[in-house]
């Protein structure tokens, strides 16, 4: 079985630890066990033991923090990893037929780019640089893979594709591009941008202060919104602080689906008629006094008043009427 630098490293690293422990609980129980004896030689050559575990623990202390902190960047700069990824073919194909030119026509007109092909940093991304410290010229970067998804090797520790390839079919979804890498200065500046070629617009960029470790290798995720992803060409670059060092291209087919935007309902508020407020200009206000000219009511007409009744003269009253004498009563 082959090991790498990075899991022999961590393979010592940890069986130090494993010695620190065993040599202190030894050492310890062989203290206790010394004490117990009643032969002085016996006890003197029990406890002599287990002070010698515990010095062998304290010795492997500073081993074991070498080991996990040096070692590795002090192997890489002896023996640099290659910064080339090996592809495993999952599809071999057998061509069938092979078809053989008859005419092969010269060109007459060589084309002559006007514009390097060099990648340039992008202007937008200048004033996101935070890192002072000075990027490695010699640091240097494999080609990219890429595939939807990655998985971290349990011996290595290391992300690796699943199923990488060159063409995504819509819905594409997150894409990855992992890489290996060498001789990168700690905490130095580096990027890496997607770009869409046929408009040549920015659709990822990762930026930030480099925290790994000086050689082995990485990876850098992709996950713009879903109609982003239209079909064509597409490149990734790196940078290392804004000078390019690597690039390497994918293409995407099929429409790229879009995204729906459901509306939420918002709630209508009724304006409140509010008192129109009249500015009142500065200085003196002439107030116009207003004169309200009634409409003059029509006088009536004077009816005719008759004239008194006459009073009649007075009515004659008759005298009374003479009573009349008693008319005798005959007697029987």
């Amino acid at each position: 079985m082959k090991l790498d630098i990075r899991t022999t490293v961590q393979t010592a690293f940890f069986l130090a630890v494993l010695g620190i422990l065993l040599s202190g609980f030894l050492g310890i129980q062989s203290i206790r066990a010394g004490k117990r004896l009643l032969f002085f030689r016996k006890r003197r050559d029990l406890m002599m033991r287990g002070w010698r575990l515990i010095l062998i623990a304290f010795v492997l202390i500073p081993i074991a923090f070498i080991l996990n902190q040096y070692a590795e960047p002090t192997i890489y700069r002896f023996f640099p990893p290659s910064p080339t990824v090996t592809l495993t073919p999952t599809i071999t194909l057998t061509p069938t037929i092979t078809l053989t030119p008859t005419i092969t026509n010269t060109p007459t007109i060589t084309f002559t780019p006007s514009i390097s092909p060099t990648p340039e940093f992008p202007q937008s991304l200048l004033f996101q640089i935070t890192s002072i410290v000075t990027p490695n010229p010699a640091s240097v970067f494999s080609t990219m893979q890429f595939s939807k998804s990655i998985k971290v090797d349990k011996n290595t520790n290391q992300p690796l594709p699943v199923n990488p390839a060159i063409e995504f079919a819509n819905p594409v979804g997150s894409l990855y591009a992992t890489f290996s890498y060498d001789k990168m200065s700690p905490n130095s500046e580096w990027s890496m941008v997607w770009y869409r070629l046929a408009d040549h617009i920015l659709i990822c960029s990762e930026m930030k202060p480099w925290d790994g470790s000086t050689g082995g290798y990485g990876y850098s995720e992709c996950s713009p919104s879903a109609d982003q992803w239209r079909p064509g060409e597409y490149e990734v670059q790196i940078f290392v602080g804004t000078s390019w060092n690597q690039s390497s291209s994918f293409t995407v087919t099929g429409i790229a689906p879009t995204d729906t935007i459901t509306p939420t309902p918002s709630r209508t508020i009724t304006p409140t008629q509010l008192p129109t407020s009249t500015r009142t200009p500065p200085g003196p206000t002439l107030t116009p006094t207003v004169t309200l000219t009634r409409t003059p009511s029509q006088t009536p007409t004077p009816s005719r008043t008759p004239p008194p009744t006459s009073t009649m003269y007075p009515s004659r009253t008759p005298a009374p009427t003479d009573t009349k004498w008693p008319s005798p009563t005959p007697s029987q």
